[in-house]
């Protein structure tokens, strides 16, 4: 089956010097197609779709790398066939670090998550509950 069509449209760009980054707001139009959430897709296993859409913002921005584009928040219009979201491109990985959270790295693929064991969280806690009573009664 070919795939169809899917056109992004952004307005509202806006490049920020002062964060080193360009940010905007994106209409993907796609008609007859499901609604096209890339981190939803991502984890379905429709990589290559979220793929296509960083693939051809990067070539709207001439982008080198296309991991340090960052769309989130995409809501699809009911009745199907748009879908509005907000991206932010910035110059280098390094300045993307600073600025955004790490669950936005993990879904892009720049980090991975580390897996903590419900043990370990209560140990931990417990732990920090000795050392302030400890602290407490001096």
């Amino acid at each position: 089956m070919a795939d169809k069509v899917v056109t992004i449209r952004t307005k509202k760009f806006m490049t920020n010097r002062l964060l080193s980054k360009k940010q905007f707001i994106s209409n993907l139009c796609h008609y007859e197609r499901e609604p096209l959430d890339p981190y939803q897709q991502i984890l379905l296993g429709f990589y290559r779709r979220a793929n296509l859409l960083f693939e051809k913002l990067g070539r709207m921005y001439d982008m080198k790398d296309t991991k340090i584009v960052f769309v989130f928040k995409f809501q699809p219009h009911f009745g199907g066939g748009k879908s509005i979201g907000f991206g932010l491109i910035y110059d280098s990985v390094e300045n993307a670090k600073k600025y955004e959270p790490k669950y936005r790295f993990i879904k892009n693929g720049l980090d991975t998550k580390v897996e903590k064991l419900r043990k370990q969280m209560k140990e931990r806690k417990n732990m920090t509950k000795l050392l302030y009573m400890s602290y407490k009664l001096l």
